[in-house]
């Protein structure tokens, strides 16, 4: 059903990497993720932090937009992050991974051993983690669709930015 995977883009070099969850119509026709309104409020977040897209490395869980423009699948996670988005932190080894929400976060958690409850519970927290291939931190936000639909969560995710932000500054 897709036109364009969307591998993800940015700086391969970054120690941050910012997942969400499946491309949507913009990303799908132009094959590069946050394109659309989700993908201008995310700009416009990393610039409040002093961030620009080119210099971290944006991504999703799914690389092939899902019908209908529903959540990915179990299955559909399970193939697409085996085959791609897994070997894509591999590489990276990012010191911070931020998760845009809930898929993303779901995936990430449930990957480096940490009970994902809720966005409600655990967003804004910095989780340390570390294994045989990698130590990173660990933060979940709200996706920026979600805001779109919702206003009322701009201060939580303000406020969850600023986190990011001082996990960023402690990497250096």
């Amino acid at each position: 059903n897709r036109k364009n995977a969307v591998p993800g883009e940015g700086n391969w070099k970054s120690k941050i990497m910012f997942i969400g969850e499946a491309p949507g119509f913009n990303e799908d026709e132009q094959g590069r993720p946050f394109v659309g309104r989700a993908g201008k409020l995310l700009e416009e977040f990393l610039s409040s932090i002093g961030k620009r897209r080119e210099e971290v490395f944006i991504t999703n869980v799914v690389k092939c937009r899902p019908p209908n423009n529903r959540q990915p699948e179990e299955e559909e996670i399970k193939i697409c992050t085996s085959l791609y988005l897994d070997k894509q932190i591999e590489l990276i080894k990012p010191k911070l991974i931020v998760c845009l929400g809930n898929v993303s976060a779901n995936y990430i958690f449930k990957k480096f051993g940490i009970k994902f409850e809720s966005m409600n519970k655990q967003h804004g927290k910095i989780f340390s983690v570390s294994n045989l291939f990698l130590q990173t931190k660990i933060i979940a936000t709200y996706h920026p669709a979600a805001i779109l639909r919702n206003q009322n969560l701009m201060p939580v995710v303000k406020a969850d930015w600023e986190i990011i932000k001082e996990a960023i500054d402690s990497l250096s």
